[in-house]
Parts: C-alpha cells; structure tokens; sequence
C-alpha cells in the first residue's frame, strides 16, 4: 500500500502529576443567605450539608482563579509549562462563547503555543478533562496535559431562589497529566442521560436574558437529581472500580462531586465502602462548585492530612445534561 499514514503513539501509563487549587477570599455564611430566602439554617444544612460557601469578588474572574489554581498545580507537579501540550479547561460559566478561556489561560501559564479548548460538561467536566488528557498522553498527541475545573456560578444563581441559592458557589482546581511508570489513572466510566436534561439547566436561553438585561439562572428539580444522583451514581462509581480492577477495600480515599452531603452519604452506603476510607466533605465550607469541585476536595483532603501521595481514590462527577464520569486515580 502506498501514502500510508504514519500514526503517533505515546506512554503505555499515565497519571496525575499534580494538583493546585484556587479559593475565593468571599465566605458566604447561611445566614446572608437567608437575607433573600425564606428559609432557616437548620433547614440548609439538613437538605445539603452546606454551613457556607465561596463566592468570588470581582477581580477574581475565571482567568484569575483559573491561572492561580494552574500555577499552583504545575509546581506541584515540578514539569515546565512550556512543556504544556495542551489545555482543557471544563467550565460552564466563562459567560462568552468565544473564545474558549483555555486560550488565554495557556498564555497566562507560560504555554502559549499549546492546544487549547473548553469542555461543557457541569459537574462532571473535570473528570471529562482528567480522561480526555489520559487518552492524549497515551495516545501521543500531547506528552503532558493541564486540566482546569472552575466557575463563577454565584454569577448565574438566583440569589432569591429558595431551592438554589444556598447550594452554588465558586473556585478553581487543576491537575497535570503525564507520562507514568504505573498505571495511575483507571478507565473512564461515562455517559449521559439526555431525556433528564431538564432537571438541571439554564432557565433562560441568552437570547431571553439579552432582553431581561441580566445574565441566565440556573434551575434544579431537586428530587429527581437526588434519586438519580444518589443511586444511579453508585452504580457508575462500582463500574469504574470494577473496570480499575479495584475493590472498595481497596481504596484510600472516596472523592465525589461535591453536590449534596446526603448524596454522598447515600452512595458510600450503596457502595458499602469500608469505615476506613475517607471521604471528601468539602460542600460543608465551600459549597457546590460544578466542575471545580472535585479538586477543591482533594486539595482540601491533602491540606488536612486526609490524603497523602500514592493514595489510590475513587472520584465521579455528575450533573447537568445529565452527565456523569469516574475513574480510579492515585495521587502525586
């Protein structure tokens, strides 16, 4: 055969290098809360686990939480941002279509030259963007790879919405991906359910909120997400586990979204996780922070002493679309 085309091949392992995180300085507590809702503290932390919540100030734009979190995870990481074959940032609430924040973002990390686009996938997008860089690394098409979850959801909540408002909040996680000697990411375990993509949404399109003057809310149905979330996800988190060849009792550490206390408490109990494995609480001080979520909990976990380098844990993200994702990783 002539004109063959020659294809890239890349490192039989990857893994997660390293981790950097970016916090609002603004602690929203429940009680300012509840200056716009008729609700109650008690009632707050009952439904979600939630006692407060980061919000950030106006100079702590995407940009900015994304680069500090970026930076933070590339020295973790000890690799040279020059060496950045790409970037993929998973964000819902970089509220300009284009272009893609991860552009800017690459210049901003010292990686001008790298690939460079946005993922929407809610809640779940980090684990998207941790599964799309596993496979380019393996792949060959980019030899390490920046992954960044952040959002400014306080920016399209409903601040008088008394099933929302106390739950979304802000931030900014990233992770390096590389090369390994080890497998240190497992298989992704995905998928979508489409037909309840209206319980979780934008109630206005941007064309309506043109015309409003004011940016879109977010909407929720609360228990259907609850039902779907609390055992559906389980299932999904088993499967990631199963295709990792990795039992439960295996595990260091159980790492969901941060969506909802009760969910995460009803799928340890599904999952029937052993006393010993921590799992991430991060929603009770930093709220529901979509795709930021997850590695805002592990750097919260690190920083506590929860977790440590070589920990094998068990991370699914799952929202809007509805989406879902998880995979086994160990730590750097």
């Amino acid at each position: 055969m002539t004109g063959q085309i020659n294809v890239s091949t890349g490192a039989e392992h990857t893994a997660v290098l390293g981790l950097g995180s970016y916090r609002p300085r603004r602690v929203v507590t429940n009680a300012e809360i509840l200056e716009q809702i008729d609700s109650s503290d008690e009632w707050i932390q009952t439904r979600s686990g939630i006692k407060e919540r980061r919000w950030a100030s106006e100079d702590e734009t995407i940009l900015m939480m994304s680069t500090n979190a970026a930076k933070e995870a590339l020295a973790d990481s000890g690799i040279d941002p020059a060496q950045i074959g790409c970037v993929v940032v998973a964000t819902v609430t970089h509220l300009y279509q284009t272009p893609a924040i991860a552009t800017q973002l690459a210049v901003a990390v010292g990686a001008p030259t790298a690939a460079a686009f946005d993922i929407s996938a809610a809640c779940a997008g980090f684990c998207y963007g941790v599964s799309l860089a596993s496979d380019m690394v393996r792949a060959g098409s980019a030899k390490y790879v920046l992954v960044i979850g952040v959002e400014r959801l306080s920016d399209i909540t409903d601040r008088t919405d008394r099933g929302t408002a106390f739950i979304f909040a802000d931030g900014a996680g990233a992770a390096v991906i590389g090369p390994s000697d080890e497998p240190g990411i497992g298989p992704v375990v995905w998928g979508s359910d489409g037909t309840q993509h209206h319980v979780i949404s934008q109630k206005e399109s941007w064309q309506e909120a043109a015309g409003s003057y004011q940016w879109p809310h977010l909407t929720m149905d609360g228990n259907p997400v609850f039902r779907w979330a609390s055992f559906e996800m389980a299932k999904t988190a088993q499967q990631a586990l199963d295709v990792a060849g990795v039992k439960a009792e295996d595990l260091d550490l159980f790492i969901p979204h941060q969506a909802n206390m009760r969910i995460t408490d009803a799928m340890r109990r599904t999952l029937k996780l052993p006393e010993q494995i921590k799992v991430a609480r991060d929603i009770e001080r930093q709220g529901n922070t979509s795709a930021a979520s997850i590695p805002l909990a592990i750097s919260t976990m690190r920083e506590n002493g929860e977790a440590k380098s070589g920990d094998l844990a068990l991370i699914i993200g799952f929202g809007a679309g509805l989406v879902f994702a998880a995979q086994v990783i160990r730590l750097p």
